[in-house]
């Protein structure tokens, strides 16, 4: 197995390995841990220049060490799945760490963190051939829906033509919406119980086919309340600090909720290793 010193060269002389590397991957069996549920790291912040982590802005700066969290958290038991962008996923896989793993591509990073037209947010990663081409279980994409921002209507317009496209090939489509404002300038999303209704009944809606769809939903008051606006699987996304531990906790308790995608808040931890923060949270599941 190739290790980090190898990427370079592999990437320089032998680009065609990532591909081969793809084709070799061994593939999971079940979308489910020995837990019954889906437990992914998620990883694919830095494609938006999403780099912070806890009080460090350049935190996911050095490509090593994020690739070295990353393959720490995905060897630990239960840990049975990773979302990411193409060049993270390549990585990884010409570092033999995605055998046995639920994979799933992130699509759309067209909305840069703090731009003029973060909500127009492009495809401008894998769609729905290069994920079934790749072998790769699913695809993921963000839904930011602001009701000021006309920019909404192209990213709903291209998440629902996601949705079917994966769909066609039985793969998962993983939305993960919001309604978000602009607040001085910057997106923020709105995390209340209604705003999380309306974001998820618009998500649910999109495409050809619901078959294929998954929900990527942050933790809010009144979970109950929000989970039973929909019969699709869902996932719940990262939170920081203690208190999210006990947030994630109550929430897997729901029926729709079906694990875990969790990216900075494990391969960051504001205390400890990586070892002791991601064995804590699977031991939620």
């Amino acid at each position: 197995m190739p290790d980090l010193d190898d990427l370079l060269d592999i990437r320089t002389r032998r680009p065609a390995a990532i591909a081969a590397a793809a084709s070799a991957r061994r593939k999971p069996t079940s979308l489910f841990g020995p837990h019954g549920k889906l437990m992914i790291i998620a990883a694919d912040h830095p494609a938006r220049g999403a780099l912070r982590a806890g009080d460090d802005p350049l935190a996911m700066a050095n490509r090593t060490d994020l690739l070295d969290r990353i393959r720490t958290a995905l060897a630990r038991p239960g840990v049975n799945g990773v979302l990411g962008t193409p060049d993270i996923l390549e990585d990884l896989l010409l570092l033999g760490a995605l055998d046995d793993k639920v994979v799933i591509g992130s699509m759309n990073r067209g909305g840069l963190a703090g731009t003029s037209f973060e909500i127009d947010d492009r495809f401008t990663a894998y769609d729905a051939e290069s994920i079934a081409a790749a072998g790769f279980e699913g695809g993921k994409m963000l839904l930011r829906i602001d009701p000021d921002d006309p920019g909404t209507v192209a990213t709903l317009q291209s998440c629902g033509a996601a949705v079917g496209e994966l769909a066609a090939r039985r793969r998962m489509a993983m939305v993960e919406p919001f309604i978000s404002h602009r607040v001085d300038g910057r997106v923020r999303n709105e995390l209340t119980a209604e705003a999380m209704i309306r974001a998820m009944t618009v998500a649910a809606g999109l495409g050809t086919t619901s078959a294929y769809t998954w929900l990527k939903v942050p933790v809010v008051r009144e979970m109950e309340k929000v989970m039973a606006s929909t019969t699709l699987p869902a996932l719940i996304l990262g939170g920081e600090g203690e208190a999210a531990y006990a947030e994630w906790r109550k929430a897997l308790d729901l029926p729709t909720v079906q694990g875990l995608v969790i990216g900075r808040s494990l391969l960051y931890p504001a205390r400890g290793s990586v070892t002791d923060a991601v064995d804590r949270a699977v031991s939620l599941l």
